[in-house]
């Protein structure tokens, strides 16, 4: 059984509901297969589909995520992409994020896993001053979430590539305690004053361990899936996240959760006893995934939301779903083939091998394969495999108690993509630059079946 099935079996033991997910997220997939057919499988086989999960935890120093990459690199997954949630939630969120994946295709088939991984950031004043800074960081480096040995059987498997089969099981076993929720008793004076910064920061650097925040199934129809699980009478977070569900091509992706559940935690007072109480932390997160975007798909992209914020401020009483949907028809293409030929989304090609042998020559240039009524290449879309910051943030802020505190008098902290590579000792890879990359080999590939020497640019849908 795989690192993703086992965290799978172990969350659902921790958080019932979590189990309804996945059941009405395979449910849902079952009947939009039924009626779709192959258009169904479009975005993936059906079996990838449901198998799919995404994790999230959260970590508090350097340190402490450069051992997560040790970890998740035994695994084969890579930190791609670099997310700055301080700046996409309007609430304390005082994290930054990359996420933990597969990069090559084959592989992704075979663990469609991924991580999205959050670190703390004590060193921005808007969040922490001073003094609570230097708390906060004395806590968090006198804990210790990864083993010795879980880390060492990491490194192994990473140089080695594999682990005999009983060290393999020992790396599992280790690996999934690693993410479970601790018993052990939580500071309740020191959670709550962190709680009053941020309720992020409080289950970051206000326990001695890390966990699975939650555990994501992917659904085909996630509009449905929401109407299913509240039907059920499960709460769900008000909206939505990401794109709206409209007519045209699938993009990027959607994303909503039920809201965090009040569990109970064991909580050690001032006094020194040890007393139960609810802390509101873990939910439960479905996504859909759609086609991958151009850096200029996604240029486009980020200035849609702006833009339905802009008009539910002039008209508070429309409906945003209406609004946004307006928007993606004025401003996005349309159809698989208007997205590609605009070069906005991201696509692989393919030679059609059944094409009519009348004698006649491949185009002399890549840009006449736009003509698709030639008949000589088909396309099929790159699904977007990494994640929204604004719809993360969403996520966050949806599940959160309260919005916390931010001083946005001071200055942030300086965080990027560079800087956190050097904090990990790992690369944190481009997503858009993986995409071109698959889409570049495709286009290679068509040039030398069709007898053309080099790789043109351009694309065409079918």
């Amino acid at each position: 059984m795989c690192i993703r099935d086992r965290l799978s079996d172990m969350y659902g033991r921790e958080v019932p509901a979590y189990t309804t997910l996945v059941d009405v997220s395979r449910e849902v997939n079952e009947d939009v297969l039924k009626a779709q057919g192959a258009d169904a499988e479009r975005l993936g086989s059906i079996s990838r589909v449901t198998a799919e999960r995404h994790g999230a935890i959260r970590v508090g120093t350097p340190g402490e995520l450069r051992q997560a990459g040790r970890v998740f690199g035994a695994l084969g997954m890579r930190p791609v992409g670099f997310y700055d949630l301080r700046e996409a939630a309007s609430s304390a969120v005082p994290v930054v994020s990359t996420a933990f994946r597969p990069v090559d295709g084959e592989e992704l088939a075979r663990n469609p896993f991924r991580v999205f991984t959050s670190m703390l950031t004590p060193a921005d004043p808007r969040f922490f001053d001073a003094g609570l800074r230097s708390r906060l960081e004395a806590f968090l480096a006198d804990r210790e979430l990864f083993s010795p040995e879980l880390l060492a059987l990491a490194d192994r498997a990473e140089a080695e590539k594999e682990l005999p089969d009983e060290d393999a099981e020992r790396f599992l076993h280790l690996a999934v305690q690693a993410f479970e929720l601790s018993t052990e008793p939580v500071d309740k004076a020191w959670y709550e004053t962190l709680e009053k910064v941020s309720a992020v920061a409080a289950d970051i650097g206000g326990v001695r361990s890390t966990h699975i925040n939650h555990l994501t199934p992917r659904v085909l129809d996630i509009d449905e899936l929401y109407r299913r699980m509240t039907e059920r009478g499960v709460e769900m977070i008000d909206a939505i996240q990401g794109p709206p569900g409209w007519e045209g091509p699938d993009v990027l992706l959607r994303q909503t959760s039920f809201r965090a559940l009040a569990e109970n935690r064991a909580l050690r007072t001032p006094d020194g006893q040890v007393v139960t109480g609810a802390l509101r932390v873990r939910f439960g997160e479905v996504e859909a995934r759609g086609i991958a975007l151009t850096r200029e798909g996604r240029s486009l992209y980020d200035q849609l939301p702006a833009l339905i914020d802009e008009r539910s401020a002039l008209d508070p009483l429309a409906d945003r779903g209406e609004l946004a949907r307006t928007l993606w028809a004025e401003r996005l293409p349309r159809s698989e083939r208007e997205l590609a030929a605009k070069g906005l989304g991201y696509f692989t090609y393919h030679a059609v091998r059944d094409r009519p042998r009348d004698g006649s020559r491949p185009p002399a240039g890549l840009a006449d394969r736009l003509r698709l009524e030639q008949g000589w290449v088909r396309a099929e879309p790159i699904v977007y495999e990494d994640f929204l910051p604004r719809s993360a943030a969403g996520i966050f802020q949806s599940n959160l108690n309260g919005e916390g505190s931010r001083d946005n008098g001071q200055e942030g902290a300086a965080y990027d993509s560079e800087w956190l590579s050097g904090a990990m000792e790992r690369e944190v890879l481009d997503p858009f630059a993986l995409y071109e990359r698959q889409q570049d080999r495709s286009l290679a590939e068509v040039a030398q079946e069709l007898g053309r020497e080099g790789a043109p640019a351009g694309g065409e849908a079918g």
